[in-house]
């Protein structure tokens, strides 16, 4: 990873907030630093100067978040500007690793919130740090994290229901919500609250077990949602819900190091039942089953690909494919992002 390459970007977006002036989420951070992670820091600078006409100034912090007064803040995205204070303060007084394992199990019951990048932005600033240590990069610690804690939102549990299987077969088995009963009021959010009235929905989260070995079972799950992706992206629409339950379990997984043991266990469990909400809610298909067509050619050309496309998504989706494809290999990860660079916009 280019070091001074993401610093010089990190400077660029300091002024910036979480949000984009269309009303969405603002992904150059972890743009920014999967480029740098794929090794084409040279992309970064040009791609900033595109994205930064949608970026939106940062709003100052308005009060204070005391120490023990935290779970009143939670899932108050107005108080983003407040959270980052509150986590810069953390960061100041403990070391980075500490701070993101407790704050990470902390928030890993919210995965989902604000369909999943609390957890990404964190995810690819842990990254960063791991990398090189710098000011910049744990003030984006603390910027993910916070906007993890301000969108915070849960999913329904009714434990001890489920019927146990391996992920694909555990997911091929998720209740879908009916067409009729569906909401989506223009935020992958909006769709996954309404999942409060589908009871159905309830016992998912235990119908996988990753005690035995949370890191196995993420990549299974990860790969069960690659095949979801292929089964259900069919628009833009589609295609950008179903990659972040690609990316999100790719996020997990490079927080899991940080965990204990147990919370390392209820990580994969939360990641899974948002990568299933995602599916409850938007899913018409079950996943793809049995053998898979890669694309052609030398997987690596996809970060071409990817760096040329030029749209966020498709440049995130990529990287965190090519990673989890080097850990548990399956076409079905080269087959979701070759499909996105077609699927998705040109930038």
């Amino acid at each position: 990873m280019d070091a001074s390459t993401l610093d010089e970007a990190l400077v660029r977006l300091a002024p910036y907030g979480p949000d984009l002036s269309n009303g969405l989420t603002n992904h150059a951070p972890m743009a920014v630093e999967a480029l740098c992670a794929m090794k084409r820091p040279e992309a970064v600078s040009r791609w900033l100067d595109r994205y930064s006409a949608l970026l939106v100034p940062r709003v100052a912090p308005r009060e204070r978040i005391a120490l023990d007064a935290w779970p009143r803040a939670l899932g108050r995205l107005e108080l983003f500007p407040e959270w980052v204070e509150y986590f810069e303060e953390e960061l100041r007084e403990a070391p980075w690793r500490d701070v993101a394992s407790r704050w990470s199990a902390r928030l890993m019951p919210a995965v989902c919130a604000s369909a999943m990048h609390g957890v990404l932005r964190t995810a690819h600033a842990v990254r960063s740090l791991e990398q090189s240590e710098s000011r910049l990069r744990r003030r984006e610690l603390a910027e993910g994290l916070a906007y993890w804690a301000s969108s915070h939102q849960t999913l329904p549990t009714s434990p001890g229901r489920a019927e146990r299987s391996t992920p694909l077969r555990a997911l091929a088995a998720v209740p879908l919500v009916p067409s009729e009963k569906r909401r989506f009021s223009g935020t992958i959010v909006s769709s996954l609250e309404a999942l409060g009235e589908f009871a159905e929905f309830g016992p998912v989260i235990d119908s996988i077990d990753p005690a035995p070995s949370p890191s196995r079972v993420l990549s299974e799950a990860s790969e069960a949602f690659a095949r979801a992706y292929l089964a259900n992206a069919h628009d833009v629409l589609t295609t950008i819900v179903f990659l972040h339950a690609i990316t999100g379990a790719a996020a997990v997984r490079q927080l899991l190091p940080l965990l204990e043991p147990d919370a390392a266990v209820d990580a994969v469990r939360y990641d899974w039942q948002a990568g299933c909400a995602l599916y409850a809610a938007f899913a018409t298909r079950q996943p793809v089953e049995g053998e898979i067509e890669p694309p052609a050619g030398d997987p690596r050309a996809l970060i071409d690909r990817a760096v040329r496309h030029g749209d966020e998504h498709a440049i995130k989706l990529t990287e965190a494919c090519l990673r989890e494809h080097a850990l548990h290999p399956s076409p079905a990860y080269l087959a979701a992002a070759a499909h996105a660079l077609s699927a998705l916009p040109e930038a």
